[in-house]
């Protein structure tokens, strides 16, 4: 674990210097094309990587006008060429290898996490409380991490923090509802329920930022919309605590992905995840002692430590809340290595993959409705995913020639 957290801490602070971008082709001194392989790197990225979810809008923030070109293969081979020495090591002489490793990694921290987390509500039934651990874990970890100096600290201000804090709020209301939704119904129908954000999102960006969304995109949302109808009819762990929480966390992320457009700052994506979930954290913890508080005082804690021992109940809440913090943070460094078309690929097939190992793991039946539906909707979300990562690709390449 802590050589995963090594790398981790290696490659956000490599990411703090760089946004990749897909650049207009490149050309030779005689004008002919050579490739598409230069990339503009620029800093200050908020999200999407933070926050995994597909969404229709742009929601990094504006970078700023200060960039640099990284070093292309022929740049590269004509530097070697002059004398110069190549200081990469093995890491860099394979990113294939190297991104690989985040592909899975990412995936491995989400299975895991969400398998551990549900199971913890099975002799720990306090969502809200489990979320302020999930944060407080991840927050302990970043200092760490900046006290130890695997990570530089960022300075912030008051500008940066107002700037902050509605993404903060939206985020920690959204992880509070996610809780409640994955404590009060099956992991997989949680999932299937999520795989609506994209609409809302759509939705937003159409109806409250005014920006025309492509008819191709709401085409590609029906099945997302008719898949969630139908594995809602029949799923054997329907309860509307659970549908109702998982919406409200649609809306709540969409509402972050809002915010986050407004919050220009050239701070890294790693530390701004940092002051966010410090922020999230101050906001969750009010809610949970007012809501589970005295339960947890009166009975909580004895039942569960009466279950399971106090060992097995700190140690898993621990390890649920690090998972967490380093499956988002994984999420994050995996979108600095791919393009957007890949990244949105790969987070369809990461809900693919916790939908149907959750239902290994826990065994849960559902009934043939519901697993068609689940199918139409996770296809409508590859579906849109596709075709924005595209849009969003054509967007980048025109506007660089409208900036020539």
């Amino acid at each position: 674990m802590a050589a995963v957290a090594t790398l981790l801490c290696g490659s956000a602070v490599a990411g703090q210097q760089r946004f990749r971008r897909r650049a207009a082709p490149s050309f030779n001194a005689s004008g002919a094309h050579v490739s598409y392989a230069a990339h503009l790197v620029r800093r200050g990225q908020l999200r999407p990587a933070l926050f995994p979810a597909p969404s229709f809008g742009d929601l990094s923030l504006p970078a700023p006008t200060s960039g640099r070109l990284l070093r292309t293969p022929a740049s590269a081979s004509s530097s070697d060429s002059a004398g110069q020495a190549n200081p990469d090591g093995f890491l860099q002489r394979n990113p294939a290898l190297v991104t690989g490793f985040f592909f899975f990694m990412w995936y491995f921290l989400n299975v895991i996490f969400n398998i551990l987390n549900k199971k913890i509500f099975d002799y720990f039934p306090y969502p809200y409380f489990v979320s302020v651990t999930h944060l407080s874990v991840g927050v302990l970890y970043c200092l760490i991490s900046w006290s130890t100096g695997l990570l530089k600290r960022a300075p912030i201000n008051s500008t940066i923090l107002k700037l902050l804090l509605p993404v903060a709020v939206c985020h920690a209301i959204g992880h509070v509802t996610s809780t409640v939704s994955f404590a009060a119904v099956s992991v997989s129908f949680a999932h299937t329920i999520k795989a609506l954000e994209p609409f809302f999102n759509a939705a937003a960006s159409q109806f409250i930022l005014g920006q025309q969304v492509p008819f191709t995109l709401w085409l590609s949302l029906a099945p997302v919309v008719i898949g969630v109808s139908i594995a809602s009819l029949t799923e054997l762990s329907f309860n509307w605590t659970g549908f109702i929480n998982a919406m409200i966390s649609n809306i709540s992320f969409t509402y972050r992905s809002i915010y986050s457009k407004k919050a220009m700052t050239d701070m890294d994506s790693t530390n701004l995840y940092a002051y966010i979930s410090i922020i999230a954290l101050i906001v969750c913890i009010p809610p949970a002692i007012i809501i589970e508080g005295p339960q947890l005082v009166q009975h909580g804690f004895k039942d569960a430590i009466a279950k399971v021992g106090l060992t097995k109940l700190v140690s898993n809440i621990f390890l649920a809340g690090l998972f967490y913090h380093l499956y988002n943070q994984v999420a994050t460094n995996t979108l600095q290595r791919v393009a957007p078309l890949t990244h949105a690929v790969g987070n369809v097939l990461k809900r693919v993959f916790v939908i149907g190992f959750s239902i290994i793991v826990f065994g849960n039946r559902i009934t043939t409705q519901t697993g068609i539906g689940t199918c139409i909707a996770i296809s409508g979300v590859a579906l849109y995913s596709v075709i924005k990562a595209k849009i969003e690709e054509e967007k980048k390449y025109f506007s660089y020639f409208d900036g020539t």
